[in-house]
């Protein structure tokens, strides 16, 4: 390794820690990206769709989108396993989810999530005591995030269900910094024939995350670079509204078209939205979906509309678009990809997104008490 990568490694390294622990000191209570990584969304279906979910999900990641869709699922056990990778594959994206019913109006999931950065260089003792360079004293450590939803949903009519998520957060700098936090969800959906309308109020009672920081592992740095060395501290999540319209289209004996509208709405002041005022933004995310047969599926959506300026002053509207596939390959099996677009900020803005689906033990129509609005 030579002199120029090592201090590459060095100012990474240094950018890493500074940035964790100058966030968590500048900030104040409800920052307005706090869990971002609870904000990426779940599951191939659902990213393809540019994640306009909370009306439109009818399978076991409703626990993530809207807990009251789990009654559309047709199965008795259902789960599903979704792998992404961020940022030239810097970053990895992990969720894992499964839902059963109790009783016959009752349904429960449990999720987890994982969103992390691992193999990070720490390189504070890259030159010894007596000043060379000595690549062996290079260590590594994980930023990761980490989220366990426990869901319950419940049928109060053919037309109406409702359900709610508690969830458990722990996030992590290495040996740095970490943090725990609590919080609640709930949904509901109302639909009537081939139109559904879902509501779902996130971190509903304003979710928190206690920081820990060790700080004597990186005082000495802090104190070269004249920056305050972090104390523990506690972020709070705001709680924000995403309402929903989604419509079923038949289209002849074969073919059928879901189409979902999402409003994501936040309350925390101005962001870099569609709308966006000092009491409310909101973002809209659109998605579509092409059925033939129930069998295969052709997705597509668009999300995140931003006003952008380029070095010229001009502003234009931006979007992130998306698209995906998805397969049932037996009545057990589903397999679904999306290529999603994050943004001009990696050199491979595109990400390949895959999630498979098991099904087992069909539901009787006398399991259920109330219907569950599968198409």
């Amino acid at each position: 390794m030579n002199q120029s990568k090592a201090f590459y490694l060095r100012i990474f390294t240094l950018i890493t820690l500074l940035g964790t622990g100058i966030s968590l000191k500048a900030q104040d209570l409800t920052p307005k990206y706090s869990n971002e990584f609870l904000n990426i969304g779940v599951g191939a279906r659902a990213l393809g769709m540019g994640g306009a979910q909370v009306s439109a999900v009818r399978d076991v990641t409703a626990s993530y989108w809207n807990p009251a869709g789990l009654f559309g699922t047709k199965n008795r056990y259902e789960a599903t396993l979704m792998h992404a990778e961020y940022f030239a594959g810097i970053a990895q994206y992990d969720y894992l989810a499964f839902t059963t019913p109790i009783k016959d109006q009752s349904q429960i999931a449990v999720s987890l999530i994982r969103f992390g950065v691992d193999d990070i260089p720490d390189t504070r003792f890259l030159y010894d005591a007596n000043g060379a360079l000595n690549y062996n004293n290079i260590q590594f450590f994980n930023a990761a995030d980490y989220a366990l939803l426990l869901t319950y949903s419940r049928a109060i009519s053919d037309r109406i269900k409702v359900g709610a998520n508690a969830k458990v957060i722990h996030r992590n700098v290495g040996k740095f910094a970490s943090a725990w936090g609590f919080g609640l969800d709930v949904g509901a959906m109302y639909h009537k024939d081939k139109l559904t309308v879902g509501l779902m109020l996130r971190d509903i009672t304003t979710t928190f995350n206690a920081w820990a920081h060790n700080a004597e592992m990186v005082r000495d740095i802090y104190a070269d670079t004249d920056n305050e060395v972090p104390l523990n501290s506690v972020e709070l999540t705001l709680p924000r509204a995403i309402s929903s319209i989604s419509y079923y289209w038949k289209l002849g004996e074969t073919f059928g078209l879901v189409s979902a509208l999402d409003l994501d709405m936040t309350f925390d002041g101005n962001r870099n939205t569609l709308i966006s005022t000092s009491l409310l933004s909101i973002d809209p995310r659109l998605g579509l979906e092409l059925s033939f047969k129930q069998v295969a599926f052709l997705r597509t959506g668009v999300s995140n509309f931003q006003y952008i300026k380029d070095f010229q002053g001009n502003e234009s509207l931006n979007f992130l678009p998306s698209a995906g596939l998805g397969f049932n390959i037996n009545q057990r099996f589903q397999i679904d990809y999306a290529l999603s677009d994050i943004g001009n900020i990696s050199e491979t803005p595109y990400s390949h997104i895959f999630s498979v689906k098991v099904s087992l033990e069909n539901l009787k129509e006398e399991d259920r008490k109330y219907k569950g609005w599968a198409y």
